[in-house]
């Protein structure tokens, strides 16, 4: 599958987190060029206007609509649920796709709501979102296509640790965090099936993409020339990256399986089984019990 392989999307709606550079935007210039209408929740609107005006290099007549978010302040997701509830707008597709990892940073941050900060913009902030569309995503009997990471193959949740307060480390944080999310994912799927909300959901991951700001850092501190020929070539391009999750978002998702490269860090996309430690059910609704306590509840620091 190719982006040149997008059916006709002409009356669609999606809204793609994390579009305004990356993969992100390589998603959602891949919907825009087959017709659908898309929404970017964006943190910069400079960064986004520039996403807009790439897209529209290839895509004149895109349907584009910014929108304000910042996955770490829960009062903007809370903002802009509301504002697409209020207009009642039609939501065919959510993808969830941003993500940070502050490597090479020691210090853990904490999100003016009071969680570490990958906690919150990878997993919480997700997870607020996306039930608060739900309602909308029910009606236009949509489809949720959540990006996780290779990290989950390795990475557990930090269940006595949640906001990483004891031997924090990013990488360690990041994750737990997308760990997290993919168990919300697993979840998600449970009770759209048992409880016939009509909702589809797709799980994906993009491999290992040199060119976007989560691989920065990471290529940043590598030195001497030998190393960086070798971290510029792992991995793919963000378009190639981008694959994986517009497979999800297209096809049908089989039970127990998820969209990654062949090669895991890159290659063309291709099914495989989910990883084991986000297709624990039990794992899988304690995290929804967790975030729906951590919505209500401040956590203790």
């Amino acid at each position: 599958m190719t982006q040149f392989d997008m059916p006709d999307m002409a009356g669609a709606t999606a809204v793609v987190t994390g579009a305004s550079d990356g993969i992100g935007l390589e998603i959602a210039q891949a919907l825009a060029g087959s017709g659908a209408a898309v929404i970017l929740p964006v943190r910069n609107r400079e960064k986004g206007q520039r996403a807009v005006a790439r897209i529209r290099e290839s895509v004149p007549d895109a349907r584009l609509a910014l929108r304000d978010l910042d996955l770490a302040r829960l009062d903007t997701v809370a903002a802009l649920v509301q504002a697409l509830r209020d207009e009642s707008a039609r939501i065919d597709h959510l993808v969830l796709n941003a993500g940070v990892i502050l490597l090479g940073d020691r210090e853990r941050h904490v999100t003016e709501d009071g969680f570490e900060l990958h906690f919150q913009t990878n997993f919480l902030g997700h997870y607020a979102l996306t039930l608060g569309l739900l309602p909308l995503l029910r009606t236009s009997r949509g489809r949720v296509v959540v990006q996780t990471s290779l990290a989950t193959r390795f990475g557990r949740v930090a269940w006595d640790d949640l906001q990483l307060q004891h031997r924090y480390s990013a990488f360690r944080a990041y994750a737990s965090s997308k760990a997290a999310l993919g168990l919300f994912a697993t979840e998600f799927a449970r009770r759209s099936d048992d409880e016939a909300w009509g909702v589809t959901l797709g799980i994906s991951h993009p491999g290992v993409a040199p060119d976007t700001s989560i691989a920065g850092p990471l290529r940043a501190k590598r030195t001497g020339s030998g190393s960086h020929k070798v971290s510029a070539r792992l991995g793919h391009s963000p378009a190639e990256a981008a694959l994986p999750a517009l497979m999800a978002m297209m096809s049908t998702p089989r039970p127990g399986e998820m969209c990654v490269p062949r090669y895991e860090i890159s290659g063309q996309p291709k099914r495989r089984r989910i990883y084991r430690r986000i297709s624990d059910p039990a794992a899988a609704a304690r995290i929804w019990d967790v975030g729906d306590r951590l919505l209500v509840e401040r956590p203790a620091e």
